[in-house]
């Protein structure tokens, strides 16, 4: 990240602005999140663009998409196959 967009959540009252407004939102979203983390692993999903519609298509509803809840999930899904399957790989070296 650019440290350059950290001016957009400076604060005149506070540690820091919890939105940098609409430029670079995501970014400035990422770099507040940041602040907090410490050291472990994070990502910075934004999603909100995709979870509402305004007209049904596919096996979308009109309204509230469900779309992040669908990309979080499989990805659980991808993640416990690979890790279920490192496993098994371990097991068979093991023997």
């Amino acid at each position: 990240m650019f440290d350059e967009y950290k001016d957009l959540i400076k604060s005149d009252v506070a540690d820091m602005k919890n939105s940098g407004g609409r430029q670079a939102g995501s970014i400035t979203a990422a770099l507040l999140l940041a602040e907090f983390v410490d050291s472990a692993t994070w990502v910075h999903l934004d999603i909100a663009g995709t979870s509402t519609s305004d007209r049904a298509s596919g096996y979308l509803l009109k309204g509230a998409t469900g779309v992040p809840v669908r990309t979080l999930a499989q990805l659980a899904n991808d993640l416990a196959k690979t890790s279920t399957l490192k496993k098994s790989r371990s097991k068979i070296k093991s023997k």
